[in-house]
């Protein structure tokens, strides 16, 4: 059956781009209702934003979207993801603000707030969106795919020149809890000279090594305290894959394979596979079928400590 979050839990924290301070809390939503974001700070006009594939403004730092009267919530992806992997399928999010909080950029400190509040079962069956032909796009040297499957399963592969970062490559499947396991404390990175260009451009402007983002400088890890995980990057980007995923609107079944593929490219690989005739259909879940999707079997003595 659909969820919601028992009770209302609040984030507070500098966005990472923008350095504005926002405070973001998810509020338990009805059945059907979905994920909805909403800026509080909004006092005129229509200040909703539906989390969906087709309101997102592609962009290759983060995941903005963006409604009908031009108001935006950016960076979101962390979030959706700790929705995702908690296996929430309805909430309103309000925010007084432009941007999510990046926290300690990653879903940790999302998933252990939500899992405290607890999870309400609601009167509506979980409906899912099941992938039937492979639909790929493809950006240079980067890709994303989404392939039948019986789960939702997701492979990455990065391959940077820095050596601390290098050639990694992971799989995982997305039940039984391996979201808030393995994935949800790895962290955002970025290379030293990315953050360079971004601050002189007016971005980063939140960013702190070692309190919301690791840096790599060529063989260095410039992050006090180092990594979490020694792969951790291929983790997070799989991590943001999720939250990308999580704005079909409903849980996918499917196989996602990314390749050096960013926020946009996840995006784009949804609006093809939505346009494309015959590649995906939605199914109402059974007890089988759900218990494959996103946030089964989450356990709470699993969420790492450092949330």
């Amino acid at each position: 059956m659909q969820t919601t979050i028992k009770s209302p839990v609040s984030f507070t924290g500098p966005g990472l781009h923008t350095g504005r301070k926002s405070t973001m809390t998810i509020r338990p939503a009805m059945a059907e209702h979905g994920i909805w974001f909403s800026r509080t700070d909004i006092l005129i006009g229509d200040r909703l934003i539906a989390a969906r594939w087709d309101n997102v403004l592609r962009s290759p730092l983060c995941t903005r979207i963006e409604n009908a009267a031009g108001v935006q919530v950016s960076t979101i992806e962390h979030i959706m993801a700790a929705l995702a992997g908690c296996g929430v399928h309805n909430a309103l999010v309000e925010i007084d603000g432009p941007e999510v909080p990046i926290l300690d950029g990653s879903a940790a400190p999302f998933v252990r707030g939500i899992m405290q509040r607890g999870l309400r079962v609601l009167s509506a069956p979980v409906r899912a969106f099941e992938i039937l032909k492979t639909v790929t796009v493809t950006d240079g040297l980067a890709s994303a795919t989404l392939a039948p499957a019986d789960t939702l399963r997701i492979d990455f592969e990065i391959d940077f020149n820095d050596e601390a970062i290098g050639h990694q490559k992971k799989s995982l499947v997305m039940n039984n809890g391996s979201f808030a396991r393995e994935l949800c404390d790895s962290r955002t990175f970025c290379r030293k000279a990315d953050v360079d260009a971004m601050r002189a451009n007016g971005l980063a402007l939140g960013g702190e090594p070692g309190e919301n983002a690791v840096v790599f400088d060529g063989a260095d890890v410039l992050s006090p305290g180092g990594l979490r995980h020694s792969d951790e990057p291929v983790r997070h980007k799989m991590l943001d894959a999720l939250g990308d995923l999580a704005l079909a609107g409903a849980p996918l079944i499917g196989h996602y394979t990314g390749v050096r593929a960013g926020h946009s490219l996840t995006n784009t690989l949804l609006r093809k596979v939505f346009a494309t005739p015959g590649a995906v259909r939605m199914v109402v879940c059974d007890s089988r079928t759900a218990s494959r999707l996103p946030g089964y079997g989450l356990i709470w003595d699993e969420i790492p400590a450092v949330a």
